[in-house]
Parts: C-alpha cells; structure tokens; sequence
C-alpha cells in the first residue's frame, strides 16, 4: 500500500547497511567451520549473512543451533570476528550525516539486528550513531532472526509507532523479507554487496549507500512523496 506521510521510525540493519562488514562476517564463519574440518564456499555463507545463526548452521551444516555444539560453534565465531576482523570493519559514507539528517526530521531510530547485543554495540560506535539511535532489537530479542519478522517486530514495538508510520531501511533480501511480512516497507542498499536489483525486488526504492540515500533525500520515500510502491523488476 502506498503512504503519502513520511516515516515517524525508521528501522535501521547494520551490517552491510551501516558497516562495511558483510566480507568479516562471512570470513569469521570460514574460520570457525575449518577448526572443526567442515567445509563451505565463500559464496554460500556470504549469501546467509544477514541471517543469524539459527538459519545459518542448519542449512550450512546441519546442526541446529540450540543444541550444544550449536551454541559452541556460535561462540567460537563471535570470538574469531572480534578478535581478528572487528579492528577492519568501517562504516559507509554519510552513514552519520543520514542519522543526523533523520533526527533533524524527528524520526525515531531504532536499530533491527542479527547480531548479538555485544557485537551490536561495537558496531554502532563503528558507525559513530550509537548516541543517535534512540532503541535497539538485536538476536537477544527475537527467537527467530531475518528473514523471520520477529527482529523487526521487536524494533517496531520499541518505536512506538504503527506499520504504516515506519520503514526500515536494509541491504538484503532478509531485511525486506522481515519487514514486509511484519507490514514496514524498506528502502534498500546495494552496499551490502552481491545482491542484484532483481534480488532486492519488493523493496520501495534501491540506492547505492547511505550517502546516496542522503543526496538524494527529497527525493525518497523518507518524505512520503509519491506513491511509493514496491519494486518489481526493481529499478
């Protein structure tokens, strides 16, 4: 449905929309399946991150991560990325200028993310916007994380605000997945990398990055002009 008003929340992911991270998770999860001898591609773990855990051990390699060796393995990779890619992740252009930008209209951020509230907080100073965001949801409040609505639920509970008065803004495929089933449109990125305009479908406008989403920032859905509809072939 088209909404002419503009947002009083946005819905903010972090990884690969905020921070450059998306290539240091799926490194850190590389080096946690090669000490215990399993194997996976580049490309399919790249392809999961934005997901959490709870999606991506099943379907890497078949464990649930609920189980012992789950909560194990999760462990382990939280203690790869800190302590050898962490230092390396950087935030994008404009990713303070767009929060400030925001703040200055009077929208609520709160942050919807897979990553664990430790992490989370690294991040958000990474992305110099901690002191901006007003709440956050992170995989300690959802029992399911993307493209499961639970994280994005959460965040829209914390917002205070209804469906129709927020959008979330997201790099992949699981963000828009999240939001819309949890009735939030999205404004998606390319940054996150190897995500096509065909895969980001459904989103209600793709820009490059947060300095592109900023430039051109009267022009989007963040004022609530035009009739903002979802992307089919995207554009």
């Amino acid at each position: 449905m088209p909404n002419h008003q503009p947002p009083k929340a946005v819905i903010l992911d972090v990884d690969g929309t905020l921070v450059d991270s998306t290539d240091a998770h799926t490194r850190s999860w590389l080096d946690m399946l090669a000490e215990g001898g399993r194997q996976a591609s580049y490309e399919q773990v790249r392809r999961m991150i934005g997901t959490g855990a709870d999606q991506m051990l099943p379907v890497l390699i078949g464990i649930s991560a609920d189980s012992e060796a789950g909560r194990e393995m999760i462990a382990r990779r939280l203690e790869i990325f800190k302590a050898r890619y962490l230092l390396h992740v950087v935030a994008f252009p404009g990713t303070r200028a767009l929060a400030l930008r925001m703040r200055e209209d009077a929208v609520t951020l709160v942050v919807a993310s897979s990553a664990s509230d430790d992490i989370l907080g690294r991040l958000l100073e990474i992305a110099q916007i901690r002191d901006l965001v007003d709440e956050t949801a992170s995989s300690d409040d959802a029992q399911r994380s993307k493209p499961e609505p639970d994280i994005v639920r959460a965040a829209l509970a914390r917002s205070g605000q209804p469906a129709d008065r927020a959008l979330m803004i997201g790099d992949t495929p699981y963000d828009i997945e999240a939001a819309s089933r949890a009735g939030v449109g999205t404004i998606a990125f390319r940054c996150g990398g190897g995500w096509s305009e065909q895969d980001l479908a459904g989103a209600l406008a793709i820009f490059d990055d947060p300095l592109d989403l900023l430039l051109n920032y009267d022009e989007s859905p963040l004022v609530g002009r035009g009739e903002w509809e979802p992307v089919g072939e995207a554009r």
